[in-house]
């Protein structure tokens, strides 16, 4: 029996000596999971519910559901909301497209693709700030570069302000698919060299052409890999931040305001014009309703996707 209880007791303290082992290579991961984002959720779900100002400003006061009901009354924040769609939708419609084809192009065993390739993907790996500047420089209504040759081209009689409420958010969809073309493109690749090259000769053999052959075989067989691009692509465009504040600040008069962009603007002033209190209670509540927003559109998307799956 003692025999037994030593030998269950030493099995006892081999199993606890793994799991600490095991707890302690998870442990750095824990502790940075739980200062950087679980944290700043508690933090934010708490000060919904209390007008606060920050540090320097009082005590926070307790005002209820009252942040919520600011929220559905801001006209602003509704149309940040439809803009925010707008960006996504445009960002999605083009960046999709386009990856595939540069895909399909540059995937080709042809001298100076990697070249290509590279190139392409450079803007991905480059400071969204420094990419947003770049775009400031190059459509800047006054001194612009693109004003400059297309007036020297004789395409236009007099600058364009890119960067005016009639323009300003085409350019920030453009701005988007150059900075992120190449990152889908890496994707597109990826899943075309994992298509079955016995099905694409079968088709060929069978008298499908080039179109067809990339319509019904190559298309459907990268259907994994098209609901992951899709889904990032989706995402992004709802916390995609910087392009905007660097470009346009949400502005002219909020045209290019978009949600993420507009919960931000009530924690840090997001320029010199806006350096009031900070609201952080209301701040909170625009952030938790966005991703409320965002979760929905999510979700939305999922069961689409698991829908067509049941389809094809």
């Amino acid at each position: 029996m003692k025999d037994w209880n030593s030998k269950s007791a030493l099995r006892g303290s081999k199993i606890v000596k793994k799991n600490l082992q095991a707890y302690s290579f998870m442990l750095p991961n824990l502790i940075l999971f739980t200062i950087c984002s679980l944290y700043p959720v508690v933090w934010t779900l708490k000060y919904v519910f209390f007008q606060y100002g920050g540090y320097g400003t009082g005590v926070p006061r307790f005002v209820g559901l009252a942040n919520f009901a600011r929220v559905f009354r801001d006209k602003v924040y509704w149309e940040s909301v439809i803009h925010t769609f707008t960006y996504g939708f445009g960002k999605v419609i083009f960046i999709i497209p386009l990856a595939f084809f540069l895909a399909f192009l540059l995937n080709q065993q042809k001298r100076g693709n990697g070249a290509a390739q590279s190139i392409v993907f450079l803007p991905t790996i480059m400071s969204s700030a420094v990419m947003g500047l770049v775009f400031y420089l190059l459509f800047n209504a006054y001194n612009g570069e693109v004003n400059k040759y297309l007036m020297t081209a004789g395409l236009i009689q007099k600058p364009i302000n890119w960067l005016g409420k009639e323009h300003a958010m085409k350019t920030l969809i453009l701005t988007a698919v150059w900075g992120g073309v190449g990152n889908y493109m890496v994707y597109f690749i990826a899943g075309i060299q994992q298509v079955s090259g016995e099905a694409i000769e079968s088709a060929r053999i069978d008298g499908a052409g080039k179109l067809q052959t990339i319509w019904y075989i190559i298309i459907p067989m990268l259907g994994p890999i098209l609901k992951i691009i899709l889904m990032l692509a989706i995402t992004s465009a709802f916390h995609d931040i910087t392009n905007v504040m660097v470009l346009t600040e949400g502005g002219p008069n909020n045209a290019t305001m978009v949600m993420s962009l507009y919960g931000y603007r009530y924690f840090f002033p997001i320029s010199a014009a806006e350096a009031t209190v900070p609201q952080y209670g209301y701040g909170a509540a625009v952030s938790v309703i966005s991703a409320v927003i965002a979760g929905m559109v999510t979700v939305g998307y999922l069961r689409i996707s698991k829908k067509l799956d049941e389809i094809y």
